[in-house]
């Protein structure tokens, strides 16, 4: 049996650096908490970073399964970004893994209207590209051709688009109402709503239009896809995410001089008699210790950060709690043969939302093909058992897929994030933390903070930027120290 005073006597560690510089604690390994620590190593500081978890990167992970068809590396969903991501992309860049994670040349979504209903005739493939045209005509030929929308339907999202450009997503109006309201008050039929709107807002909201704030909903089709010809140009990673989010990351804090404590949890976060900030922290039952710092950014999701944050560093710090969450479910199926020739491809009419290729990326040695299919907002289905979703989605692939009808399945998995994003529900605007808390010296960081952007990979790294950005400013480093701010 064992009791608190039977543990080693904790220490002062990772306080002050050997020239007596300024130090900082980061909490939290994801994408903010990497990008946070690798700022501020840069900048001079002495930074050591804690995560609980055996890895780094959060919750955009790979991990190793053993199945029928050999050792597979596997993400635990399918990530991916677009060209207007500029923050994550020097991310990308300064771990050395861009190269790794390459853009499309041009925007090109194909998209399978596989409605029963409509496909009589058979199922109808559209496709949503770019020209290198100015916006907004580089998306009309697109627009023009797209058989999913009546000729009626696609002058009135044209009509939308071009009331989406002139909205401020800032304006707390805009978060106070859904996005599907605001969609109807401007005349977008509920198939419109379904073959453009929410194929791209369910995508990269984690929510249906009428779940989702009008404010963030505009900012993503105002960025993507209004403000830059190739801003909407999607990139995804050719190899496990976790050689980039994890093994690239770990590297270059090593590099930076960043201290990386994994399973180490933090505990407790006060501010010392000498005004400087003491972090606790757990790697073991029976294993604590004190970490001193200058700065500390809290890079956790909204719940573990609410339960760190000393009194007073928030004014309403409740209201961390009243943010949402919403999961992302993927399906994974090794068949043993090619069933698709492109690299990806959406659904409509269809439980499949979208179905990637992650042959090459998993390492599948033998023949055959591994697909994921990625599935947002899915909170209908977050739970159910593996053998239901296996009933629902095989045939559903074989319908849409002819060359699976007689291909065999090597094996079928599941990957839950019950709590992938922050729900990006009208109102959230205003519940979301801004990166300076009240409390000198302490920061927040996620993508759920106020970056303006949904729950993406870019947002958790513009967060970590804006709370480096803050700790540095405080601290007094010249501007030109600084990070550089996200585009």
């Amino acid at each position: 049996m064992t009791s608190a005073d039977t543990r080693p006597a904790a220490h002062i560690a990772a306080g002050a650096s050997r020239d007596g510089g300024a130090t900082a604690v980061v909490v939290g390994g994801g994408l903010a908490g990497t990008t946070a620590a690798l700022a501020l190593a840069d900048a001079g500081l002495r930074v050591t970073l804690v995560e609980g978890r055996p890895r780094l990167g959060g919750l955009a992970f790979s991990f190793r399964r053993d199945s029928a068809a050999g050792e597979l590396s596997v993400d635990n969903g399918q990530h991916v970004y677009l060209r207007c991501c500029t923050a994550y992309t020097d991310f990308l860049e300064r771990v050395g893994g861009a190269h790794l994670m390459p853009v499309q040349d041009r925007m090109d979504v194909p998209v399978l209207d596989a409605d029963p209903a409509r496909a009589a005739a058979g199922m109808r493939l559209g496709r949503l590209r770019r020209t290198a045209l100015p916006v907004p005509l580089h998306l009309a030929a697109s627009l023009a051709g797209y058989p999913h929308l009546s000729l009626a339907e696609r002058a009135s999202v044209g009509r939308a688009a071009l009331a989406l450009k002139s909205l401020d997503p800032a304006d707390p109006a805009l978060d106070r109402i859904d996005f599907a309201s605001w969609l109807a008050r401007h005349g977008q039929s509920p198939r419109a709503v379904e073959a453009l709107w929410d194929l791209v807002g369910v995508a990269t909201l984690n929510a249906r239009a009428g779940d989702a704030s009008a404010g963030l909903a505009a900012m993503v089709f105002k960025t993507g896809l209004l403000s830059d010809p190739g801003a909407a140009d999607i990139g995804w990673s050719r190899v496990p995410l976790g050689e980039v989010h994890d093994t690239l990351a770990r590297a270059a804090l090593e590099k930076a001089g960043v201290r990386v404590e994994t399973r180490t949890r933090a505990t407790a976060v006060i501010r010392t008699d000498e005004q400087r900030w003491q972090v606790t922290v757990e790697n073991g039952p029976h294993s604590q210790e004190q970490l001193a710092a200058d700065t500390v950014v809290l890079a956790l999701p909204q719940r573990e950060t609410h339960g760190l944050l000393p009194p007073g560093a928030l004014d309403r710090p409740d209201r961390l709690l009243d943010i949402g969450t919403a999961p992302i479910l993927n399906v994974h199926v090794l068949y043993d043969r090619k069933v698709l020739r492109r690299p990806f491809f959406a659904t409509l009419g269809s439980p499949l939302q979208w179905v990637f290729d992650r042959t090459e990326a998993s390492g599948l040695q033998g023949g055959g093909q591994y697909l994921a299919v990625s599935q947002s907002a899915a909170q209908d289905e977050i739970d159910l058992p593996v053998g239901v979703l296996r009933e629902r989605y095989l045939p559903e692939l074989a319908r849409v897929l002819p060359a699976a009808r007689g291909a065999k399945v090597r094996d079928f998995f599941v990957t839950r994030e019950r709590t992938a994003t922050f729900a990006p529900a009208p109102g959230v605007g205003r519940l979301r933390a801004a990166a300076r808390t009240q409390s000198t010296g302490l920061y927040l960081a996620g993508a759920w903070t106020a970056t303006g952007w949904p729950a993406t990979m870019e947002s958790a790294v513009r967060s970590g930027i804006s709370a480096a950005r803050e700790a540095l400013t405080e601290l007094g480093f010249p501007q030109g120290s600084l990070p550089q701010e996200a585009a």
